[in-house]
């Protein structure tokens, strides 16, 4: 069986791209050539745009990695037809006419949680909570340095009513973290369920690429071994 060999690799909301350099390390060290978009969290049509730049540099099949706000990125961003597959790590999943804020108002509160109302237009998680709702699960120093240089998202994002969902028509994987406190671990199941995705639950915080790096290029190399049928 073929394998995919180019992987793109996706961040949410409140990070860059440099979280993912325990699974980028892992997975060069397979032999993959991974790409890893650097999206501005400005709305759902220019962070897809972003996604988009980097799929077309690339010529071959593609596995489509997202986290978190990065999972709705990839739903849609996943209809380019170069991409072979699809990986969701603890991230949103929107169906056709889902919006994030109407999904996450589905959901019990936690207290956790650090969304904080939008200011100016954009929306930052609480530096209080920060470390215990975001990513309990790494060293303090690097939390604090999360923290401090987070990347506040575009409110409307979470409004943005999502259209045909790349993960209705491209085999699917999904990490849930079940100890996350920004999306409900109950949440990623459904997603995970609803897309009929191969699912593995990491037992981590919301970031568990970063605790858990060896899992998730785990499940990522999963999907290129398998992506192509």
């Amino acid at each position: 069986m073929r394998r995919v060999n180019d992987i793109v690799l996706v961040h949410g909301a409140f990070a860059d791209g440099s979280g993912w350099m325990g699974v980028y390390r892992i997975l060069k060290e397979r032999g993959y050539a991974i790409s890893v978009v650097g999206h501005s969290n400005l709305g759902m049509e220019e962070d897809v745009a972003a996604t988009q730049r980097v799929l077309n540099r690339i010529k071959g099949p593609v596995v489509l990695v997202g986290h978190s706000y990065g999972g709705a990125i990839i739903t849609k961003a996943g209809m380019a037809a170069n991409v072979a597959a699809l990986v969701f790590v603890s991230a949103f999943a929107p169906d056709k006419n889902e919006s994030l804020g109407a999904v996450l108002a589905t959901a019990p509160h936690d207290p956790l949680a650090g969304f904080l109302p939008p200011d100016q237009g954009f929306v930052w998680y609480d530096k209080a909570k920060f470390r215990e709702g975001f990513c309990a699960d790494v060293p303090e120093d690097i939390a604090g340095f999360m923290a401090d240089t987070q990347i506040p998202i575009l409110a409307e994002a979470f409004g943005y009513v999502h259209g045909e969902p790349a993960w209705r028509h491209k085999p699917s994987w999904y990490c849930v973290a079940t100890q996350d406190h920004s999306i409900p671990p109950d949440t990623e199941r459904f997603f995970g369920q609803r897309m009929n995705a191969k699912i593995t639950e990491i037992d981590g915080s919301h970031v568990i690429y970063m605790s858990h790096p060896d899992i998730v290029a785990d499940v990522i190399a999963e999907a290129a071994e398998n992506g192509l049928g």
